[in-house]
């Protein structure tokens, strides 16, 4: 096995079949990719990144911005903005057709713009929509599949802890990042609720509609949503306002989350340093398998896979939307049994001078990048989410779930394709602000 090319494609199998056989993701990608280096240059030279790596990676200020926004959406999950969003979209529209399933919606929506974590936005709003849902007498595979579907959003609408890591590894702008998910991210709201709407022309004894909320009650469910706007606006206006960095802003961030849940008595210290304990658990799990990312890239820049890679899907008869849709299928199939941060981290090294080849835009290709690891999130056999909502409530049953997202799939695919087809929907606000922070 002298062929490089042959090598490459060899040691991305062997990491997928040890993850498939629960090794921990850094761990698989990161022995690879030093085994492979020592034998493609010497293990003497393996080792020296071995141990440069890691402090590269660890001491670099830039990425202090990982820890700081899994920190600020563990503050607001434990400070129950979650459930006071729910309250209000349920007020407002809860007694439409479909009306407490789009509440969730909406719900899930905006604790995104607050959380930036798909799995907590849906292990969050289990815990809040769900039982409201059961009261009214939702279907509970619907019910389950609503909330998976919705809480995909998280690494959508900004901020997003995948769109800094797709940053972070391809060097791109993680303002611009943000500002390419937004209209993704709403175009994912509004066809979810369409697929609500749909579902109920067809199952309407699945979602019985609830009783309008008085005017009163409509008012006085915006009173609370002030926590939340208030923390969006002083972490996306503090960004695109030029007044603070990236960095700085997920820091003013949790100062104003700690800020604000402690003048409204939402947290006590032992729930804070509950918070700080499952953020550093969290931000270290990130970091690891950041570093065995790094170590990946270096084996494969010696195997220059993604430049032969780049060339042969160039020279292939199908043009350039016929390679990134073959790009998508594959994200996709890898979703279903893969987890999608280590997807992300194990294919954009390969992918991402494909795309550039090409002469995609790269912060376009990010957000495809992101929305088919949504759709990998939900999808059979795995699905992160539905596994993680199985453990929560678990006398729906796994098939339930899978069955409940499936509609709301379709929907994803919709917009995947939409936005395979029509780029501007991710560059109209990036090119049109152009002031975006650096």
């Amino acid at each position: 096995m002298n062929d490089p090319v042959t090598i490459a494609l060899f040691a991305s199998l062997v990491v997928v079949v040890l993850m498939l056989m629960r090794v921990p993701i850094a761990i698989a990608l990161g022995a690879v990719a030093v085994l492979g280096f020592g034998i493609m240059v010497d293990f003497e030279a393996a080792i020296g990144i071995l141990i440069d790596s890691p402090i590269r990676t660890v001491t670099n200020f830039n990425f202090s911005v990982i820890p700081m926004f899994v920190l600020m959406g563990v503050l607001v999950s434990a400070g129950g903005m979650s459930r006071e969003l729910f309250r209000a979209a349920n007020a407002w529209v809860g007694h439409l057709p479909g009306g407490m399933a789009m509440a969730t919606i909406l719900a899930c929506g905006g604790f995104a713009a607050i959380n930036g974590s798909s799995i907590a936005t849906a292990a969050t709003m289990t815990n809040v929509a769900l039982p409201e849902m059961r009261r009214v007498g939702y279907n509970a595979g619907l019910s389950a599949g609503v909330i998976a579907s919705g809480g995909t959003l998280g690494i959508m609408i900004p901020p997003s802890v995948m769109f800094i890591l797709y940053a972070i590894i391809t060097e791109n702008d993680v303002a611009t990042l943000f500002l390419a998910g937004i209209i993704p991210g709403l175009i994912s709201i509004v066809l979810y609720c369409i697929t609500v709407q749909v579902l109920y022309h067809f199952k309407k004894d699945w979602m019985p509609r609830s009783k309008p909320a008085d005017r009163k009650e409509r008012w006085d469910s915006l009173k609370d949503v002030w926590a939340t706007i208030l923390l969006f606006v002083l972490v996306m206006g503090g960004i695109y306002g030029g007044f603070v960095t990236i960095t700085e802003a997920a820091g003013l961030g949790v100062l104003g989350a700690l800020g604000i849940s402690f003048a409204r008595k939402r947290l006590t210290w032992k729930v804070t340093v509950d918070a700080l304990v499952e953020s550093l658990r969290n931000s270290a799990a990130i970091f690891f398998i950041l570093v065995a990312a790094f170590l990946f890239q270096f084996f494969l820049a010696v195997t220059q896979a993604p430049q032969l890679l780049a060339s042969f899907l160039g020279d292939l008869d199908i043009g350039p939307t016929g390679v990134i849709v073959l790009i998508m299928i594959f994200y996709i199939l890898a979703g279903m049994f893969v987890d999608g941060l280590a997807v992300i981290l194990l294919t954009i090294p390969i992918f991402y001078p494909v795309v550039l080849d090409l002469g995609f835009d790269p912060i376009w290709f990010g957000v495809l990048v992101v929305m088919t690891v949504e759709i990998g999130l939900i999808s059979p056999p795995i699905g992160m989410i539905c596994f993680i909502m199985n453990n929560m409530v678990r006398d729906i049953g796994l098939v339930n779930i899978y069955k409940g997202v499936l509609p709301f799939m379709a929907a994803d695919f919709v917009r995947l394709s939409l936005l395979v087809s029509f780029p501007i929907l991710a560059l109209w606000i990036p090119n049109t602000i152009g002031w975006a922070a650096k």
